[in-house]
This record gives structure tokens, C-alpha cells and sequence, in this order.
């Protein structure tokens, strides 16, 4: 029997959904496996993206990995979906919608109501302005991250409430007690929220009658309307377009509407259909809605996304870069530079016990010195598998890999019999490895492969976000520029610990990667 692979992002709400349609599809007599699939720097496409129509940056890397068989299936918040799907890619199946309401989470009580301001957090543009066109006295402050996170912030901030998505909460179970939420149905949710939606390939004929059999019928009319309302009106997942249908005894009742961003004007359309005769509703009340004013308000939220802009203390790539939301502005320059030493050929004249390597950059120094064939390292020990592909594609086998030189440091004060070990590395090495091999006397040959320079450099304008790849790479941006509002992101935690110094928010990304980094922050500012 054919086992369903099935690929998720890896947070608790992506899992919670995925986890649910295995237990269907396993419910029918299908097996399945669960495929978590977070990073975009591993997988490899034969075409470019631009080719392959794929826009959507929080479903990007689950679209890869279904046109490359790493998994059958993919399982979306189907609120998050790009309206056009990248080609070879179909709608499989939607799933009975769960709760599409926002919430306003109290922090205290609601005595606030009665005040004359109020501070409400909120991520989204879309509750933003709904929130301002009903309360203009309070004001609203950002939120972001990921349920539990925002939870948390609410908990340790000064604020009198924040708004979620209902159905987020409730399958997480972290819906507070009556008294302590309060259902904003007045509140028109995202399109397709609080909907499940599974994709697969269209050439997969046989996976489609399978996933057909968890379709719900009702929920993909429903939705159909409202992403085609959506689609037509040309708005991201940050605009502040709310729409939502819903049958009831075979009618459609429709409601879409659009806001400016800062919740001054709206333009609302409300219509009741046979539900045999709604197939072009989404469309007609898009248009509606943009000959009524509706083109201009657009533009508003256009300018408003383009404020949202961030800096890469390291060139990206074109490939990089495209991952970026389009929503994102990206300006980037090198903060640090590398200039590879001269070895002399006694440093690997005989066959080396112990190797120790830290970065990619000392692996390059060692090639740029010599042949592979020169290098006769007995065992070679090194931190990230980034590093570990490298070597090993160059030089040989790795012996042990840990994630951080402090761990590869006690690994090795328990593990190797010789005490002694030559250790490539740069003249901005951290202390960490070579303090605890010392102490444990083990002695550490150093060899200094490779400079890293500092290339300092006054950055104009306001940043959201500032993007750090090492801990030397904050001390070159610290030499012109001070400490701000904006969010560090990091690429580790011996970064991340770095920037907490200087910075109040700090978001660490999920693997050490560059493409990682990129992704935290496309997660960062989306619509949660």
C-alpha cells in the first residue's frame, strides 16, 4: 500500500493541521508519514522559480518540495494559499472549515470599553483597520510571531488586548477562559480563514480521488467565492480585505469589504444569491467594490507595504533575494570581509590525528593553500552541516559534527583519546572551543587560515528589520550605527546572544542558514 507523504511547516498550528489529515486519510485505510519541510536552502529545483509561477512566500518551500517528490501532498492554511497556484500544482481537497471569527484576547477585563483609549495589539492590517473604523480613540500597536509568542507578549506588555484568529487558539487549545475573550464577529475574517486546504500534483490522478474523498463540498464554495473576491481585487495577505460567505438553506450570503489602511474609509458590499447561481459572486463584488473607490484605497495599501523594509548586513544572492516577500524592501552590503592567509606547507606536511573546523571560510582558505590530496587529516571534527557537506565534498569524511563550538568542544574533551588537536580558524575565533579544551589540557594548535575585516558602513533610512549572520558582523555595524527599534535576525543563537546587547527584539532563525533567516523574516511580517 502506498504510504501518503505529507509535508507541513513545523510549528504547532502547521502540524495540528497536518496531523488532522493524516488521521482522515488513515481513518479511510491510507497509511501516511508526516514530512516537515522548513528550509528552502536544501532543496534544489531543476527550473527557476519565476518559471514555474511560484509567488507565494509562506507556501514556497511546500510547493518546492511537491514538484520535486519529496512529498505527495501539502497541507496549507488555506488563508496563507497565493490565489494562482504554481503551475503542475491543484487545489486537492479542502477540509470542513473549522471557526473563521477573530478574537480579542483581554488582558485584565473589559472595563476598558468604558475609557477613553485603549492599546490593542495586532499584527494583521486587516484587523488594524477594522479595529480603528469601530474604536478611532484606541490605538494599535504591532504583534508578531506565532501564537504561544503572542500569548506571551500580551502577558508581559502594558496593552488591554490583542486579536487572534479563533480557530488558531482553539486547535491549540490555548482559547482563554470565557471571561477572558471575547468572539469580534462584527470583525469580516481574512478570505478562506479558519479552512484547511490540501495540494497535491495535478498529474497524480490517483492521490486526487484519494484526497477527494476528504473534500468538503460546502467549504469549497464558500471559500471559492471569497478567494475570487480576493483574487480580483489583487490583494496580498497583509491587505485589509476581509470577506466571508456562507451558505445557508442552498443561499449564499456574502459579504467582502475593503478598508484604507488606517481604518478611516471602507467600501462594503453585501449581497444574498441561490447558492446554484453564485459562481461569479466573488468576482462581481470585487469589481463593485473598485469602481466605487476601491482602486484608490488599494494604492494606500501599496505605498503602506513598501515602509516595510529591511537590511542584510551580507550581499545576498539573486536567488536570496527573490525569496523575499515582494511586500519587503531589501537593502543589503557586506559588513565583513574574508582574505585568505598564506600556509606554509610544514602546516600539513605529515598526516594530522585531530582536525578541528569551525566555518565554511577556513575550508576555503585550506583549498585555496592546497590540493585535497595534501590534506591528510586522520580525523576531522567540525561545527554546522553546512560545513560538513563542504568538507566532505572536498577534503573527506567527517568524523563527529555538533552545532556549536562549545558543544564540538565537550564532545571532544569525552570522546578522543590523543590530547592534541589543529584547529583551522580565523583571527576573529571565538574563545569557547579552545578555553574548554585548555582546561580539560588538551592542547590546541591554532592555525590562523584566514582574516576576517570589518567594512563598517553608515546605513541611511528606517529598518524593520536588520539581518546578522555572526557575532562580528554586529560589532562592524555597531562602528556607524547605533542601536534601534528595529528587529535583529539572526542566524544562531551565538548571534542571537550577541545582538540581545544592543537590540529589544531579537528573532532567531530556525536553522543556520541564510535562507532560514530570510524565511523567519517572511514569517515575521506575514498575517498570523
Amino acid at each position: 500500500m502506498r504510504t501518503i507523504k505529507i509535508g507541513t511547516r513545523s510549528s504547532k498550528l502547521a502540524l495540528w493541521q497536518a496531523n488532522t489529515v493524516a488521521n482522515q486519510l488513515e481513518h479511510l485505510g491510507h497509511k501516511t508519514e508526516i514530512v516537515k519541510i522548513d528550509s528552502l536552502g536544501d532543496v534544489v529545483l531543476d527550473k527557476p522559480l519565476y518559471e514555474l509561477g511560484i509567488t507565494g512566500v509562506f507556501t514556497k518551500n511546500l510547493d518546492i518540495a511537491l514538484l520535486n517528490g519529496i512529498v505527495d501532498i501539502a497541507v496549507h492554511s488555506f488563508k496563507d494559499v497565493p490565489t494562482k497556484l504554481p503551475q503542475g500544482i491543484v487545489q486537492a481537497a479542502i477540509l470542513k472549515r473549522g471557526d473563521f471569527n477573530d478574537v480579542l484576547v483581554i488582558k485584565d477585563d473589559e472595563n476598558f470599553f468604558a475609557n477613553d483609549s485603549a492599546i490593542i495589539a495586532t499584527g494583521s492590517l486587516r484587523r488594524k483597520a477594522q479595529w480603528l473604523y469601530r474604536y478611532p480613540h484606541h490605538t494599535i500597536t504591532g504583534l508578531r510571531g506565532n501564537v504561544i509568542t503572542r500569548l506571551q507578549k500580551l502577558e508581559d506588555n502594558d496593552w488591554d488586548g490583542a486579536i487572534f484568529a479563533a480557530a488558531g487558539l482553539k486547535r491549540l487549545n490555548l482559547l482563554p477562559e470565557k471571561e477572558k475573550h471575547i468572539k469580534l464577529d462584527w470583525m469580516i475574517p481574512a478570505p478562506a480563514q479558519g479552512a484547511v486546504m490540501i495540494a497535491a500534483l495535478e498529474k497524480d490522478e490517483e492521490l486526487l480521488e484519494i484526497c477527494n474523498e476528504l473534500n468538503d463540498k460546502d467549504t469549497a464554495i464558500c471559500v471559492g467565492i471569497e478567494r475570487k473576491f480576493l483574487q480580483v481585487l489583487e490583494g496580498g495577505c497583509t491587505a485589509p480585505i476581509g470577506a466571508l460567505a456562507m451558505l445557508w438553506d442552498d443561499e449564499i450570503k456574502f459579504k467582502g469589504v475593503l478598508f484604507s489602511p488606517d481604518g478611516k474609509n471602507k467600501i462594503e458590499f453585501y449581497k444574498e444569491v441561490p447558492a446554484d447561481n453564485a459562481t461569479d459572486l466573488g468576482e462581481f463584488a470585487a469589481n463593485y467594490i473598485l469602481d466605487r473607490g476601491g482602486k484608490k484605497l488599494m494604492r494606500e495599501v501599496i505605498t503602506l507595504e513598501k515602509e516595510k523594509n529591511i537590511y542584510s548586513t551580507k550581499n545576498l544572492s539573486l536567488d536570496q533575494k527573490s525569496s523575499v516577500s515582494t511586500k519587503i524592501g531589501v537593502e543589503m552590503s557586506d559588513f565583513i570581509t574574508t582574505r585568505n592567509n598564506r600556509l606554509k606547507p610544514k602546516v600539513v606536511k605529515n598526516p594530522i590525528q585531530n582536525v578541528i573546523i569551525t566555518s565554511q571560510n577556513a575550508v576555503e582558505a585550506l583549498l585555496d593553500n592546497f590540493l585535497p590530496m595534501e590534506l591528510d587529516f586522520t580525523n576531522i571534527y567540525c561545527v554546522g552541516k553546512r560545513t560538513k557537506r563542504l568538507i566532505e565534498s572536498k577534503i573527506g569524511k567527517v568524523a563527529h559534527v555538533e552545532n556549536s563550538a562549545e558543544n564540538l568542544a565537550n564532545f571532544l574533551v569525552n570522546n578522543i583519546n590523543e590530547k592534541e588537536v589543529t584547529y583551522f580558524c580565523g583571527n576573529k575565533r571565538r574563545d569557547e572551543l579552545a578555553t574548554i579544551l585548555a582546561k580539560n589540557e588538551i592542547i590546541v594548535n591554532e592555525v590562523e587560515c584566514y582574516q576576517t575585516q570589518l567594512t563598517p558602513r553608515k546605513i541611511d533610512g528606517k529598518y524593520n528589520g536588520i539581518l546578522f549572520y555572526s557575532p562580528t558582523g554586529i560589532e562592524s555595524y555597531l562602528k556607524d550605527n547605533k542601536t534601534s527599534d528595529s528587529t535583529a535576525f539572526c542566524i544562531g543563537e551565538t548571534t542571537a546572544t550577541e545582538a540581545r546587547k544592543y537590540f529589544k527584539n531579537v528573532i532567531v532563525a530556525a536553522q543556520p542558514s541564510v535562507e532560514s533567516v530570510l524565511e523567519t523574516v517572511n514569517d515575521y511580517y506575514k498575517e498570523s
